[in-house]
């Protein structure tokens, strides 16, 4: 299982938000790129960024942080928040950026993701985050009337070939995360998942391994320090170096 640090981006600086509120926000620095170095240096291969400013309003205002962190990390990264163009899809590919993560957009426009799939294959990702057991879009900010999983077999069908999913009830809140729902998108058989939202310990981390998720972001429980990232990409992550789902 892959092992994805968070870097959430509001403003150019380093945040987490708490179940997705934009006004429940810890700072933890301003300097994105010197804390990607600092994950790599910890053993991190890969690592997942948001641009909270991108998923609510739809602007680039942290693009310069996110080519920064690019240019200087050497790790793999996914990239979220604010994609709802081809355009804009292009623009982070151009930066070298592995992965880009579908939103809103996959919710609004099923055609266009579907078809970003298609085009892209495994650099598109949908990031599918529930809220009470439905899709929430915009930042979390509205709730839609599909439910979560029902949306990943959805989008499994349509040529997705991976989703990163989130039970905003858990993110950020430290109590752990929703290991039921993982098992149960297990059962769409082919699907490659990404556990996100409340993981904050190792045990967790080997029970999502050991069910077959192929990968967790860690994001509060890292900038706490309630989990390792030396020690959990040790736990974990496969061995075999380049293999990037």
């Amino acid at each position: 299982m892959q092992i994805y640090p968070a870097i959430d981006l509001r403003g150019g600086q380093v945040v987490r938000l708490y179940q997705g509120d934009y006004e429940k926000m810890t700072v933890y620095g301003n300097d994105p790129a010197r804390q990607a170095a600092a994950f790599a240096a910890q053993g991190a291969e890969y690592l997942h960024v948001v641009d909270l400013d991108g998923a609510k309003d739809g602007t680039l205002a942290n693009f310069a942080s996110i080519q920064s962190i690019a240019r200087q990390s050497g790790l793999y990264i996914e990239v979220g928040g604010g994609i709802r163009t081809e355009e804009r899809i292009e623009a982070y590919l151009a930066l070298g950026v592995g992965r880009c993560i579908l939103g809103t957009a996959a919710v609004q426009d099923f055609a266009f993701t579907e078809r970003m799939a298609k085009r892209y294959g495994d650099k598109i990702a949908v990031g599918v985050d529930a809220k009470n057991g439905y899709v929430a879009i915009h930042g979390w900010k509205e709730v839609s009337s599909e439910k979560g999983v029902d949306f990943c077999k959805r989008l499994y069908d349509a040529g997705v070939e991976s989703i990163i999913y989130t039970d905003i009830a858990c993110d950020g809140a430290m109590q752990g995360t929703n290991l039921a729902v993982y098992r149960q998108l297990r059962g769409i058989a082919g699907l490659k998942i990404t556990a996100s939202g409340g993981i904050c310990s190792i045990e967790e981390l080997q029970s999502l391994n050991g069910m077959g998720i192929d990968a967790a972001i860690l994001g509060k429980s890292l900038y706490t320090g309630a989990i390792d990232l030396a020690a959990a990409v040790q736990a974990v992550q496969h061995e075999a170096k380049g293999e990037r789902k």
